[in-house]
């Protein structure tokens, strides 16, 4: 696994060592990902250390830094590109290098590969557009899928992963409590989203079904606006939204990294449906009550 200490990644390797699987975890600093891990995970700096008769039977690959740490110069442009791609052609490279392939790889991406788009439903069948953003994703993809076609690859396109101790809930929640809760824009563009259990889930799933590759859309069945989700929110915790950002500010401020803020998607989880995925918690509603309720 590839991002092993990241906020999905840590909760999947709890699941994945829970079901009794071994886990290899790649680390810029290893013995820090042991330390947050535990003993019971292999942890190296580099996938060449992996002799070529190691048996892998299946790789996740969630390495990739933050899209929306820091505005979209041309350094952070670059690092954002080989977070993704340098990493996934290391994984190609053992793919190709051990003795036994691994069955299957399953990628993370992210439905940035869509783009910006208006009100109008697209799954997996609808292609790119000449951003960054979108061809941050499909240039990370058309990478992976070179680990085919003796190792099954499927990509994962995540919307928003929300859950309590990551991700961006946390700051969601901190900024309502304290009556900051804000619409950016019109509030009205597409916010596709997922709880971190069906994330979870989804991934474990994909690892697990033998005909399916290509592109699967990791978000939840019920698509909401921003403004939408902002005032569940605000329900559940029982504050006002009365804050608005218009987004020729967010534009100016950040520049194309706004089209993440103001401009959205209404995604559709067709392919994990048609295949039979069944979502725990296919409610924006139900998932924050779920997450918020937790101790």
């Amino acid at each position: 696994m590839t991002g092993a200490t990241g906020f999905i990644g840590r909760h999947l390797v709890q699941r994945l060592l829970s079901q009794g699987d071994d886990v290899i975890a790649l680390s810029r600093d290893p013995q820090r990902a042991s330390a947050v891990l535990g003993p019971q995970v292999q942890c190296v700096a580099d996938l060449a250390q992996l002799p070529a008769d190691t048996a892998i039977e299946a790789i996740v690959n969630l390495a990739g830094a933050t899209i929306l740490a820091q505005p979209w110069t041309r350094a952070r442009r670059l690092l954002l590109r080989e977070s993704r791609l340098g990493t996934t052609r290391a994984v190609v490279l053992l793919c190709e290098r051990l003795q036994k392939r691994p069955s299957v790889l399953v990628n993370a991406s992210a439905i940035g590969y869509y783009g910006v788009r208006s009100d109008e439903p697209v799954d997996e069948q609808t292609g790119p557009q000449p951003i960054f953003q979108s061809q941050l994703c499909s240039d990370w993809e058309a990478l992976a899928a070179r680990a085919g076609p003796a190792t099954r690859v499927t990509s994962l396109r995540f919307g928003v992963v929300l859950g309590r101790h990551g991700g961006a809930l946390p700051q969601l929640v901190r900024a309502t409590r304290l009556g900051l809760g804000t619409i950016l824009g019109t509030g009205r563009q597409g916010a596709p989203w997922i709880h971190l259990e069906d994330a979870l889930r989804l991934i474990t799933w994909a690892l697990e079904q033998p005909a399916l590759t290509g592109a699967v859309n990791a978000v939840a069945p019920e698509a909401v606006t921003q403004a939408q989700m902002m005032t569940a929110l605000a329900q559940i915790l029982q504050r006002p939204i009365w804050l608005r950002v218009p987004a020729f500010v967010l534009r100016a401020a950040l520049g194309e990294m706004a089209q993440l803020l103001v401009d959205g998607q209404r995604v559709v989880p067709s392919r994990a449906l048609a295949a039979g995925f069944a979502f725990r918690h296919p409610t924006l509603a139900g998932a924050l009550e779920d997450i918020l309720s937790r101790r």
